[in-house]
């Protein structure tokens, strides 16, 4: 079963991939000076970009292109593979006008012998190395191959979409116009995929942030700078209580550090050699350099430094809620998911001896797990990110990265965790474990992370005295189970629909008066319910009840009061309040309840 799921695997890719040459023959087609970058396979599809020059490409314009491409895709031109030397590749790329393509040539002619196989293993008859290009009907593109039989095996696809990339993911190089397609084997999956994306639009985090007023974003303010609203703030407060809650009983001591740090501080831990294009800078009057805060382990390990002597004083836990600010490129902004700032993690850094890693590891998966299951979130996995020495980002003694990779892989293994191994993903100060998701679009992103360092301790020179009295550098386990909380504030709303856990919801419950004359009513026992703890608001406008109603419901306030002539002389008759509860559909509480009764659930849901 494993194997012809792979082979599955491989036949989508080649259809998907020569699904890209279908898309790029139809755009050259339609615009004869395009320029030709990449255009891989990608989960679900593939996409290619392109160089438009003056044209700008909207997004009524794909419906033209994929017109251009069924006609195409009816002449069922087969794949042909086409040999040439570098030096005739060099001459025909000049010819055609496609520099993009001629730069990927010259790292193909830089690589050497070895690695030039990447696109032919083959030699022409004069001894020189060849490069492949691909011919499909009269269109002609560099390739390394991978294709199915012909334009007739490429299943069912629909262009979804245009975004702007830069060429080679670099902001020095220019802006291409990305063109995205998914694509199956049969019509039905593809309409059924068509149907889910268009229902998971609804559930955007950046909509339906707007609709609940949870956070906006300002043109004035910046690129990647929300603004938490209100309920956006509530709920990141809610957030941060019920994480501190949990940390404390298990130990975690928090502790508050700067914003602003001296350029030394990351000097000694090596920050500044691995990420300094990603941290913002300041020069103060004196000419000294501070950057802005971009993580807090730094600061935790002057706190080690200060406090800790010995080995009994081992595991030591901080933990930190502190804004953080990263240097993102624009291109890669994204809501409450990718933003500069601020990036309030969830943060926590554990120094623990060698014996000690594995267990406090495996305590930082059950927190994970019980978490995650608490706020309901769902269908993410576990990526062991591990060094590629083959390249210069990582640095220290081979041992200690294999000693740290193989204590994650056993602790994952131990706590019967599923997870997936990816080479040269690893921080450059150790290997890491990220919890992988899904945002409603297909797109996989980061949601947290457990790193352990081995490298930075060292560097910085942070010892404890072991107990045979001797020094010893510690391990640091660097762990953030919420990520930041902006960010999971995104994936909490794509996932609950907005529909937040009566514990999180930012508002509770909703009074709403019939009219002016309960308007007094509603007003103290508002009052009444918040001294009790209850987060509730109240509607005295003047629409009718029913539009009252709905609009708490769009808004998916858990529980609706209204409040009338029936409540009213209720309470003065027997001297409690009792309520018919507008529940939230997916609440499954008493539609009758007392006062008393409503508070005892609520409890029940309190952080």
């Amino acid at each position: 079963m494993r194997g012809n799921n792979n082979k599955i695997k491989v036949n989508e890719t080649a259809m998907r991939h020569s699904g890209a040459h279908l898309l790029a023959y139809a755009v050259q087609t339609l615009y004869p000076n395009v320029k030709l970058a990449i255009g891989p396979a990608i989960d679900d599809g593939f996409y290619y970009d392109f160089d438009f020059g003056d044209i700008k490409i909207q997004e009524e314009d794909l419906l033209k292109i994929e017109k251009k491409m069924l006609e195409i895709q009816k002449n069922d031109y087969p794949f042909v593979k086409i040999e040439m030397t570098i030096d005739e590749a060099k001459k025909f790329l000049e010819d055609t006008k496609q520099p993009y393509s001629l730069s990927l040539l010259k790292d193909i002619e830089s690589m050497g012998s070895t690695n030039k196989s990447e696109m032919s293993k083959d030699k022409s008859k004069s001894g020189s190395d060849t490069v492949t290009f691909y011919k499909t009907g009269d269109f002609i593109n560099l390739c390394k191959g991978g294709h199915v039989k012909s334009l007739k095996d490429i299943g069912p696809f629909k262009l979804t979409s245009i975004a702007g990339a830069y060429f080679r993911g670099d902001e020095k190089n220019p802006m291409l116009t990305r063109i995205y397609s998914v694509c199956f084997k049969d019509k039905s999956t593809l309409l059924n995929y068509l149907k889910e994306r268009e229902e998971n639009k609804n559930r955007d985090h950046r909509v339906i942030g707007e609709k609940l007023k949870i956070f906006m974003i300002s043109e004035d303010v910046g690129q990647g700078l929300p603004l938490l609203l209100p309920n956006g703030e509530q709920l990141k407060y809610l957030l941060e209580r019920y994480m501190r809650k949990i940390e404390e009983n298990l130990e975690y001591k928090y502790v508050s550090t700067p914003i602003l740090t001296n350029k030394k501080l990351y000097e000694r831990s090596g920050h500044v050699k691995f990420y300094s294009e990603d941290m913002y800078q300041i020069k103060d009057k004196e000419n000294n350099i501070f950057y802005v805060k971009p993580m807090n382990c730094p600061h935790h390990h002057m706190i080690f430094e200060k406090m800790v002597q010995s080995y009994r004083q081992l595991p030591f836990k901080l933990a930190e809620e502190s804004p953080l600010y990263r240097n993102e490129r624009s291109g890669t902004l994204t809501g409450l998911i990718r933003v500069r700032g601020p990036i309030t993690q969830n943060d926590s850094h554990i120094y623990v001896s060698k014996d000690q890693l594995k267990k406090e590891f495996m305590d930082v998966l059950s927190i994970f797990q019980s978490v995650y299951t608490d706020l309901g979130i769902k269908n993410y996995y576990f990526r062991l990110s591990l060094p590629d020495f083959k390249k210069d980002k990582y640095e220290g003694d081979k041992d200690m990265w294999d000693f740290a990779s193989s204590n994650i892989r056993e602790a994952l293994k131990e706590s019967h965790s599923e997870f997936k191994e990816e080479i040269g993903e690893a921080a450059f100060y150790g290997p890491k474990l990220d919890v992988q998701i899904k945002n409603v679009y297909g797109k996989e992103d980061s949601i947290a992370t457990i790193q352990i360092d081995i490298l930075v301790p060292g560097r910085m020179g942070l010892k404890y005295i072991n107990k045979y009295g001797k020094e010893e550098t510690p391990i640091v386990i660097h762990r953030s189970i919420l990520g930041s909380y902006e960010r999971f504030i995104a994936f909490m709303i794509e996932q609950t629909g907005g529909n937040f856990p009566l514990k999180f919801a930012p508002i509770q419950i909703r009074l709403i008066s019939v009219s002016d004359k309960y308007n007094d009513n509603v007003i103290e026992l508002a009052s009444s319910m918040r001294n009790l703890g209850v987060r509730v608001d109240i509607d005295i406008t003047e629409e009718g009840i029913g539009k009252k109603i709905r609009t708490a419901s769009l808004e998916k306030i858990p529980a609706k009061i209204v409040i009338g002539e029936k409540e009213v002389l209720n309470r003065k008759n027997t001297n409690e309040w009792a309520f018919t509860i507008n529940w939230r559909e997916d609440l499954k509480y008493s539609n009758n309840l007392s006062l008393s009764e409503l508070l005892d659930i609520l409890n029940s849901e309190k952080i």
